[in-house]
């Protein structure tokens, strides 16, 4: 296990407790952690009771967070004709095709997320190698496959995030900044915990959310009450 630095030791000891807290309560510890000389990113981890071996119980989805995440995306689009002017339009700090994916096979993928019209998925389904490890393949159950390019970039421009639980059956996903005031940071949030809740597979048994907690990039977790 690795050892805590001496400065994470001294954060939690700044904690009244193990928690869990209260959502205000827990975002308001949160921030008095804000001692770095960058923005810290915010991060929430929720623990679920799902088997994550079995199809029929994964849990992926997108959600546009009320606030932002405090930081704009790089957003690549395929597609052609209107859709291609659509998706400039919108934002999409690349957009192109076979020329596009070119670029991808030679190694480049400086962007966060990508997004194809469904007329495009020819030229994008070999690329799933290279983006599918990277998180980055576009998919329609994540809504990044889709006739409506233009309103989608908007979307992650605005602050949508993407997420998809791991082998262990946890999700994970950017939450905001530190520097956010407290209750838009807790209404971010919580919209992201209701959303995750909204996505219960049919085919779990007993307790679907087993465990939730926040952290900014240089601080220890903070528990929060279910």
């Amino acid at each position: 296990m690795a050892k805590s630095s001496k400065r994470i030791r001294g954060l939690v000891a700044k904690l009244p407790g193990k928690g869990p807290f209260p959502l205000p309560e827990a975002v308001k510890l949160l921030k008095t952690f804000n001692n770095t000389k960058f923005d810290q990113t915010v991060e929430i981890a929720i623990r679920l009771g799902i088997d994550a071996k079995q199809a029929d119980q994964l849990v992926r989805g997108s959600v546009v967070l009320p606030h932002g995440i405090g930081r704009t995306l790089r957003v690549v689009v395929f597609a052609k004709g209107d859709k291609l002017d659509e998706a400039t339009e919108a934002g999409a700090d690349e957009v192109g095709g076979p020329e596009l994916a070119e670029r991808i096979k030679g190694g480049w993928t400086d962007f966060d997320v990508c997004i194809a019209a469904p007329d495009m998925m020819g030229i994008v389904g070999p690329l799933g190698r290279i983006l599918g490890p990277r998180g980055l393949m576009p998919s329609p159950r994540a809504g990044t496959v889709t006739p409506d390019v233009g309103k989608t970039v908007r979307e992650y421009k605005a602050g949508k995030v993407e997420f998809r639980n791991d082998s262990g059956g946890n999700v994970h996903a950017v939450v905001g900044k530190l520097s956010f005031d407290g209750e838009k940071l807790a209404e971010n949030i919580q919209s992201f915990i209701d959303y995750v809740q909204s996505l219960k597979p049919a085919a779990v048994r007993g307790q679907y959310v087993r465990g939730i907690s926040i952290s900014a990039t240089m601080s220890p977790g903070v528990r929060l009450a279910l």
